[in-house]
């Protein structure tokens, strides 16, 4: 069965680190812009280690920290 459309979402978007500054976005979550590939994945994994929670790489190489 589907998700119903009034049930909420079970997870929270923690953080979303990118390196490209038209992919950063105003809202609740913080939004991080990294120089380059490396620091993108140092403070992902920080990140998410301090907030213990999970990582999801997107298609475009950007990454969100979620809280499930």
């Amino acid at each position: 069965m589907g998700r119903e459309a009034s049930m909420r979402p079970t997870y929270q978007i923690l953080a979303y680190i990118t390196t490209d500054k038209e992919r950063i976005l105003t809202g609740g979550t913080l939004n991080l812009f990294a120089k380059n590939k490396e620091e993108q994945q140092e403070l992902t994994k920080d990140i998410a280690k301090a907030m213990k929670a999970d990582v999801v790489e997107l298609h475009c190489g950007d990454y969100m920290v979620i809280k499930v």
